[in-house]
């Protein structure tokens, strides 16, 4: 989606707001929602969701600041910055990187995050239980289930020899990510080839020695930069003959051949962790979430274009499959 699209999508419903409303809108608490990327219609949907389930209702008694970097690590500084002039009263970062730059940003205004990676590791809390600072939220663990993606490519392609992984070297995740793949590897007796992208280029160039290399499958990293690059991910996949797996179902529904992770219900919680900052509870009393519901989706009709037979238990593990 382009960034003018979305603005006006966000603000279609701004734009129909009773002249009343406007006018009492500057008493309303007012939260930031910060992209790294562009934003995803689904995420934001269920957020809402989970600020209504604590009464909150934007237009209604609560406004909203939606900001993309797209993709802009600079950017991204700017726009932390920028929210926490406005004095927002807390800022929603979907992903580790943007909770970082809030992170930076600000030590007294809240932030509620949902991040793939260990916050604790991150810096973003003390620990899980006593976060002890102005930083809460979930943690979707899509990360810590690497090797069940593993694994089911293994169950997969059981002859195959030869798997590997997409890491973002700019991710702070990037040596855990590394490590997870190669204990998976070591679990299922296979070598996992590390390939790292940070960039468009660098990405078809991965693609590129895995080609070289004869790679059987592929497993991509969980990155809001990988999520925020899925028509080229899903376009160089289908060139190139690769099964791949992914940490979303919206990449699956997308074209991918297969999705494992956590559910968008993370997103809900994100909201309803929201809703109880501005109700005056602190960060530091929250304790961070885990996710703990995960799916698997299997796309069939991209499984026959790619030529593979989708083993019977495999369907019978999936939650979805799409036909």
């Amino acid at each position: 989606m382009r960034r003018r699209d979305f603005i006006t999508l966000l603000g279609g419903a701004a734009a129909a707001w009773p002249l009343a409303a406007r006018a009492q809108q500057a008493a309303m608490p007012v939260i930031g929602f910060l992209y790294f990327g562009w934003p995803d219609p689904n995420i934001i949907a269920t957020f809402r969701k989970g600020l209504n389930k604590t009464g909150y209702f934007e237009g209604h008694n609560l406004a909203i600041e939606f900001r993309s970097a797209q993709n802009d690590t600079a950017r991204l500084q700017e726009l932390a910055a920028d929210l926490v002039r406005r004095q927002v009263a807390a800022i929603a970062a979907p992903s580790g990187t943007v909770a970082l730059a809030a992170k930076a940003a600000t030590t007294t205004i809240p932030i509620d995050f949902n991040t793939a990676g260990d916050p604790v590791q991150m810096g973003l809390v003390a620990s899980l239980n006593r976060p002890d600072g102005n930083a809460t939220g979930i943690a979707n663990m899509h990360m810590e289930v690497a090797a069940k993606r593993f694994g089911i490519l293994h169950q997969l392609l059981p002859k195959a020899a030869r798997f590997a992984v997409l890491v973002n070297p700019n991710s702070r995740n990037a040596k855990f990510e590394i490590t997870e793949a190669q204990e998976a590897g070591s679990a299922i007796g296979r070598q996992i080839d590390i390939l790292t992208a940070g960039t468009d280029r660098e990405i078809d160039i991965a693609f590129a020695s895995l080609v070289q290399k004869r790679t059987d499958a592929l497993v991509v990293g969980p990155h809001s930069f990988f999520r925020n690059r899925r028509g080229q991910l899903l376009t160089l996949a289908a060139r190139h003959a690769v099964p791949t797996i992914f940490s979303y179902r919206d990449d699956a529904e997308a074209g991918g051949l297969m999705s494992y992770g956590s559910t968008f219900e993370e997103y809900h919680q994100l909201g309803i962790y929201t809703g109880r900052i501005l109700k005056g509870e602190r960060p530091a009393d929250l304790p961070v979430m885990q996710a703990s519901k995960f799916e698997f989706i299997i796309n069939l009709q991209t499984a026959k274009a790619l030529g593979i037979d989708i083993p019977s238990t495999l369907l019978a593990l999936a939650d979805e499959v799409i036909e």
